[in-house]
């Protein structure tokens, strides 16, 4: 869902679902001086993630596969296997914003005053099936992470209290993994994307029989994606 100009007009000319090009250091803080920066429902600042865009794109690189898979427009869940789960939500968002141009929202902003709204303001919300539908009907990639696997052995747990509210939007399976060892940036990290989940039984959105079937689907992709990676 891209923006319209009267959209843009109210977000002081920053595309809130499209990373931005990066604006002078003078340019950014003369706007944020003067109050001219939007913070959207679910409390991403553009402005401040596009300030710390180029500084993750320097710290994390990665090598991505499979962008095709990755819709243009609209939204759409990115269910990601999760090691130590500090740079793979990086890491996809990277190569989101390489593939697509498009912002990432994560699942996870963690319930603390100062750091859960600075993760607000960076893309995170929070793991409530409330948010991540609400989130998803305004057209927004969601990334998804399942439960770690500290050793990396494989497609850890779907968060089931979430499945539900992924049978409302395509679940895009994905696989992410360190280029060198412990995570290091010996070697870019490996973003492969898979193609849509389809179950081959129709279901209702919110189904719960339907949503167990999803959840078990969307993990094996995963975990096949894990094994070409």
């Amino acid at each position: 869902m891209s923006s319209t100009p009267q959209e843009l007009e109210s977000d002081y000319g920053i595309d809130v679902e499209r990373v931005s090009r990066q604006e002078s250091i003078v340019s950014a803080l003369r706007r944020r001086l003067d109050g001219r920066y939007p913070v959207d429902p679910f409390g991403l600042d553009p402005q401040l993630a596009d300030m710390f865009a180029p500084v993750v794109r320097t710290l994390v690189h990665v090598d991505v596969a499979g962008g095709e898979h990755l819709p243009r427009e609209g939204g759409a869940v990115l269910v990601a296997n999760r090691g130590f789960g500090v740079v793979e939500p990086a890491a996809l968002a990277v190569a989101v914003e390489h593939t697509t141009g498009r912002r990432l929202r994560v699942i996870g902003a963690p319930n603390a005053p100062f750091l859960g709204g600075l993760a607000r303001r960076l893309g995170a919300i929070s793991d409530s099936a409330r948010d991540l539908s609400t989130c998803l009907r305004a057209g927004h990639l969601v990334a998804v992470p399942l439960a770690p696997t500290w050793l990396r052995t494989g497609a850890g747990t779907p968060p089931f209290p979430l499945v539900q509210a992924m049978t409302r939007a395509p679940a895009v399976p994905v696989a992410v993994t360190p280029g060198g060892p412990f995570g290091t940036v010996v070697r870019p990290w490996r973003v492969r994307f898979g193609p849509v989940v389809e179950l081959d039984q129709p279901h209702d959105p919110g189904d719960p029989l339907g949503a167990a079937r999803l959840a078990e689907a969307v993990r094996d992709a995963v975990g096949r994606l894990l094994v070409r990676s």
